[in-house]
């Protein structure tokens, strides 16, 4: 085969209207172009505490940066709010009044007092520190706030009162007799002096802060990671981190295009397994009482066990068999007396009972618990145990104004569902039920229903749904299709919805709750010249697995009109992330490839889009088929989606290409290294090469940790493939990209070079880019490539 070499830009392909199918038809440059063009869609919509107006993002206009816009429910207003009306702006989850007639906020490090009656704000501080966390306690007579390390709180009267100080001590000197320092002080009367005074300035310190608050001696080493205050005002939870773990060696990213001229480095991440993550601690203050408590993790159940013991006995002799000697192994391989923890999230009933949501750092176990604040215990509540890992995409939860319920979210029936546990009676009831899954979960002011999202009963189309949380009575409140996501309104008498369709970007809509009130659209933000294109619309199909009973779902971009006996090139697309849904019925995240998709139906491809294993949307088992074992389920269901198309759609399974960004470049590379004849050539974009150079959150949930489970690492990586590529490979890499590595793709490379791979292979580097890219031109430089490919190498 002849060497490769990018062929010349073929500008009557992308850029003559005398080429296109039709002038309705955009060219590449278009379909890359900065995205203001299809129109700057809302964003993060909230409300403001009285429910006039809604605030949302959109895109600055030739800007990678957002700005806030305000829109009036009633009039339908939209306004861009300026410097000036910033200062005023509204925020997002204020701190209410249990009557819920005020509102209190943090807004640019003051703190803002706001009445609803008449909308008027009062500056409650205008320092030049930022003060923090603002709440009503002791029913709404006080309003608390952390200015640093201190815990206020001001009275009817406007005093402020300091009642909590988080005291930082040094790290003492090592204790016991050192002759040096001995000697120092008997010889030099100014050291005696000097530590007198030291002694004397700590205990006038001590007097003098007498009566002034709680001073919580956190002890050497130790810092704050989050801090919970109950509405009574009595109670304080602390979770706290020892700083002294070591962090491990932080990566190093050379910037070679800057604006001094010179490389610059930057510092970035240490990849899986490198330092574990440090175990946190859950502490109680009794302000009332200046006590502290430390809580213990043993209550529990599970939190002593260890879920890994096979895998640790495994890697010893994996890990011995290769030279380790004993000290390392009991260093890294040596299971823990109590398992690692970290606090979720913290939420306090309307009664003043905490509760903490909990998860071992080795993501098999999550546990809800309450505190007794009596006995200064944990109580469980509920636990999630996955063999595999626990699915943080549904994480939420909370309690019912009774101050008795929580409601919680679970994956334990195998599909994300809504429960509810009454803490006094310790018992639990699920809400909802089925082959689908719930999301967004929202409990309403009174407390009656519980509002979320769900793709019932077609995985691919999201509505939102309520549930009574009496009768357990399910109500479906849109039957939209596409994808819809919700905001509550503070009375819980209407929905803000953003919602799309596969060639509509978001929008929003107002849907009254009370009545036969009808649904209006709220914005209409996508341009006419994005809508004046024929764009292909993609058909959700179902791919038959020949591995699992479920089918795959995906998108199809195909001919409107196919012409019979023609033998068709295709090109599979392989979404990234690993754990994201593609194939759904609403606007992607993928908009561009969307477009580039119908650019490739016009030149005569048909694509497939795949939801392969691994993919968000259907359930815990579709999720977790990948543990241990990436990018082996996930090529067979691209196999198997090669044989769709020739089956189905008159594809010639000799002339199928493969691309793919992140996730989806792995899987590229997975493909084109372990099944080397499925396809004809394939663009590899942003991909992880070698899992254990990625980051732990991400890796250590489904692979472990190369010193946990070290053939995990091998069964998954490309890298550990390369001798397998005999099909052309383009390898596109951002340089300053500070997720996947660029190092990645380097390394690759000279792995590729060492086998004599040279004629198989192309590269192309952006170094000026992200994970995500940003400027047009490497947008269109990198599609143009990718196009290039598939027409030398599968057409």
């Amino acid at each position: 085969m002849k060497r490769l070499m990018l062929l010349p830009l073929l500008w009557s392909v992308f850029f003559s209207p005398l080429n296109q199918a039709s002038e309705a038809v955009p060219t590449l440059e278009q379909i890359m172009a900065e995205p203001d063009w299809i129109g700057r869609e809302p964003q993060d919509p909230y409300f403001s505490p009285d429910g006039r107006f809604v605030y949302f993002q959109r895109k600055k206009e030739k800007s990678f940066e957002t700005e806030l816009w305000r829109l009036e429910l009633a009039s339908g207003e939209m306004t861009l709010l300026g410097p000036d009306e910033l200062v005023q702006r509204d925020v997002r989850r204020p701190s209410w009044s249990p009557d819920r007639s005020q509102v209190v906020f943090e807004r640019d490090g003051d703190v803002i007092l706001k009445r609803l009656v008449d909308g008027k704000e009062i500056v409650l501080t205008r320092t030049s520190a930022d003060e923090q966390q603002p709440q009503f306690v002791s029913q709404g007579q006080l309003i608390a706030f952390w200015q640093g390390d201190s815990l206020y709180v001001r009275d009817a009267r406007g005093s402020l009162l300091e009642k909590v100080r988080l005291v930082h001590d040094k790290p003492k000197a090592e204790s016991g007799y050192d002759p040096l320092s001995r000697q120092q002080m008997e010889f030099f009367e100014a050291l005696r002096r000097q530590k007198a005074d030291e002694a004397y300035r700590k205990e006038l310190d001590k007097v003098l802060h007498r009566g002034r608050g709680f001073a919580v001696e956190l002890g050497p080493h130790l810092k704050v990671v989050r801090r919970s205050l109950g509405p009574d005002g009595r109670y304080l939870l602390l979770v706290l981190e020892d700083d002294r773990d070591d962090e491990g060696r932080l990566g190093k990213l050379p910037h070679f295009v800057t604006t001094s001229g010179y490389v610059e480095l930057e510092t970035v991440r240490t990849r899986v397994g490198r330092v574990a993550p440090r175990p946190q601690r859950l502490v109680l203050i009794d302000i009332e009482q200046g006590q502290q408590f430390d809580l213990d993790w043993a209550a529990l159940e599970g939190a002593t066990a260890d879920p890994l013991k096979k895998l640790r006995k495994k890697a010893v002799r994996w890990h011995k068999k290769r030279g380790a000697s004993d000290a390392w192994v009991d260093e890294h391989l040596q299971a823990p007396s109590v398992r690692s923890m970290e606090v979720v999230d913290i939420q306090w009933s309307s009664h003043g009972i905490p509760a903490v949501q909990v998860r071992a750092r080795d993501n098999k176990d999550r546990w809800i618990a309450t505190v007794d604040l009596k006995e200064q215990k944990l109580i469980q509540q509920h636990r999630l145990t996955d063999e595999a890992w626990i699915n943080w995409a549904f994480n939420e939860f909370g309690w019912l104004p009774d101050g008795r319920n929580l409601w919680f979210l679970s994956e334990e029936s195998g599909y994300s569902h809504l429960y509810l546990r009454d803490v006094i009676k310790k018992r639990t009831r699920q809400l909802t039920r089925g082959d689908w899954e719930v999301s967004e979960p929202e409990a309403d002011p009174s407390g009656r229903y519980i509002y979320f999202r769900a793709n019932k009963p077609d995985p691919t189309r999201y509505d939102i749904f309520r549930v009574g949380v009496g009768d357990g009575r399910l109500e479906q409140l849109t039957q939209w299709g596409g994808d819809t996501h919700f905001v509550l309104s503070p009375d819980g008498k209407g929905l803000v919805l953003s919602h799309s369709t596969v060639l509509q970007h978001p929008e929003l809509y107002w849907l009254p709750l009370a009545g036969k009130g009808t649904v209006r659209q709220l914005t209409h933000t996508l341009s006419e010249q994005f809508q004046s294109y024929d764009w292909i619309k993609a058909d959700i199909v179902k791919v038959p697995s020949s591995h699992v009973s479920k089918p795959i779902y995906a998108r199809l971009y195909k001919p409107r009109t196919m012409v019979a006996g023609k033998r068709y090139p295709a090109v599979v697309f392989v979404h990234g992330a690993g754990y994201l849904q593609n194939s759904h019925q609403g606007w992607s995240a993928y908009f561009r490839e969307m477009m580039f998709h119908t650019f490739l139906v016009n030149h005569g491809y048909i694509v497939l889009d795949m939801d392969y294993r691994g993919s968000e949307g259907y359930g815990r088992d579709w999720r977790t088929a990948i543990y241990r074992n990436m990018g082996h389920p996930e090529v067979e269901d691209l196999k198997d989606g090669v044989a769709y198309l020739a089956r189905q759609w008159q594809v010639d399974p000799e002339h199928v290409g493969v691309y793919g960004g992140s996730y989806g470049g792995f899987l590229t590379f997975m493909s084109m290294f372990r099944e080397p004849d499925l396809f004809a050539a394939g663009a590899a974009l942003r991909p992880v090469a070698d899992w254990s150079h990625y980051n732990h959150e991400y890796t250590s949930n489904i692979l472990n940790t190369p010193q946990l489970d070290p053939e995990a690492y091998a069964v998954s990586s490309p890298i550990e493939f390369a001798q397998g590529l005999r099909k052309p490979l383009l390898i596109c890499s951002p340089m300053i990209d500070n997720n996947v590595f660029f190092q990645d793709s380097v390394r690759l490379v000279q792995k590729l070079i060492e086998l004599k791979k040279t004629h198989w292979f192309q590269t192309a580097i952006y170094p000026v880019e992200r994970h995500g890219f940003k400027q047009p031109s490497s947008w269109l430089d990198e599609y143009t490539r990718i196009f290039e490919w598939m027409e030398r190498y599968v057409k």
